[in-house]
């Protein structure tokens, strides 16, 4: 059944971006709604697929390959959200590949890391919200990436095929300040939580995630301040965006992979 659902999410995702790439012309309707069609099937598939693979009778499975699948789930659930008042078709076509690939790694990998169905609901609060802000600021990575590539093409005055299909450069740099506020609103709260609800949060298996996540915290806040005292843009908006999701990211898949799948704990 697994399997079933998988090849379906699969299939859907990559037609949602196939049909945003290719479609020029409406076919009954416009691609826009092609895209959301496909793409919300594709969600709900995943979305059984992932209730199947992590709420388990011992507790919910926040293993690894399971982990970052349930991330991309939530990550192409708000993309898809943003595309109803949002220009961010750009997104469509790298993210919903990718999440289609995080299908695939899970079903084929078997990565199991059990938090207690007993949990307290503070500790629940602090994973959702740390999954909510993970998500909001991989959109702004994402972002900044076709941003710094926008940016490049028109320095080179090379404007090729990706540029026609981007939005204009003022619109691309406020989709990425959106996103980041939400996802540092959402870090926030997560780091926040953390120190009021978990026992020890510099516990010896925490501490290199709470640094990592409170230096990212900093970065993604001097960014915000920034923006908002000296009108940081274009390649310092960029930097600063990237090196903040870097660093949490090794916070958490950084931590997560070695923990789990080299020293196997």
């Amino acid at each position: 059944m697994n399997v079933v659902l998988g090849f379906f999410a699969i299939f859907f995702y990559l037609s949602a971006a196939a049909v945003r790439f290719y479609l020029r012309r409406p076919l009954l309707i416009s691609p826009k709604h092609w895209v959301l069609g496909l793409g919300c099937l594709a969600l709900i598939l995943h979305g059984i697929l992932l209730t199947h693979n992590t709420l388990l009778p011992q507790g919910i499975n926040l293993g690894f390959f399971n982990a970052a699948s349930l991330i991309l789930w939530v990550i192409s659930t708000l993309l898809l959200l943003t595309l109803l008042s949002k220009p961010v078709d750009n997104l469509i076509m790298v993210l919903l590949p990718c999440t289609a690939i995080s299908i695939i790694l899970d079903l084929s990998n078997s990565s199991v890391r059990l938090l207690s169905s007993n949990t307290e609901p503070g500790v629940s609060i602090h994973i959702l919200t740390s999954i909510l802000a993970y998500s909001f600021l991989s959109l702004s990575a994402l972002q900044a990436l076709f941003l710094a590539y926008q940016d490049y093409q028109l320095r080179h005055k090379h404007p090729g095929w990706v540029m026609r299909k981007l939005p204009p450069l003022q619109v691309m740099e406020s989709l990425l300040f959106q996103m980041l506020m939400l996802g540092f609103l959402c870090l926030s709260f997560s780091l926040i939580s953390g120190f009021v609800f978990l026992e020890d949060i510099f516990a010896q298996h925490l501490v290199h995630k709470t640094v990592l996540s409170l230096v990212a915290w900093g970065v993604f806040a001097a960014l915000l301040w920034g923006r908002w005292r000296y009108g940081w843009r274009g390649q310092t908006a960029i930097r600063w965006n990237l090196s903040g999701f870097f660093l949490l990211m090794l916070a958490y898949f950084g931590s997560k992979l070695v923990l789990e799948l080299i020293l196997h704990r």
